[in-house]
């Protein structure tokens, strides 16, 4: 059952980061990696949130968490594009654009992760004071 639902979870991941490369039109080689910074980094604050203990609060089934987590985040975000997106971006000689790159996805998605855990935390105290 949780290949199941981890399998269901990733077509819904990876068809909402279909939807968000379509908003971005970033099929062309040289562009700037919109989709796929905006894909990563709301992953990392989404999967901050249910990392923080506030997911034990809501008494998630564990099953639809991982599936959750593992399906929906881990398709819809993706670390092979941006490390290909990195390599074609220096292949055209954009390094100004591909170190930018490196490091919005690097320290935002660090900041988006802790930020994450922080609004989980609040949200599970919050809970709990009611």
């Amino acid at each position: 059952m949780t290949y199941i639902l981890i399998g269901l979870g990733g077509a819904i991941g990876a068809s909402l980061r279909y939807f968000v490369s379509i908003i971005f039109h970033t099929d062309l080689v040289a562009s700037f990696p919109y989709a796929t910074l905006t894909v990563n980094l709301i992953g990392c604050l989404i999967l901050g949130i249910f990392s923080s203990g506030f997911e034990l609060k809501r008494r998630i089934n564990p099953r639809y968490l991982f599936a959750f987590k593992t399906g929906v985040i881990g398709s819809f975000t993706t670390f092979s594009t941006f490390s290909v997106e990195v390599l074609t971006m220096i292949q055209h000689h954009q390094y100004y654009l591909t170190i930018i790159y490196i490091l919005l996805s690097s320290i935002l998605g660090l900041f988006l992760a802790y930020l994450g855990i922080k609004i989980g935390e609040y949200l599970s105290q919050r809970e709990v004071t009611r």
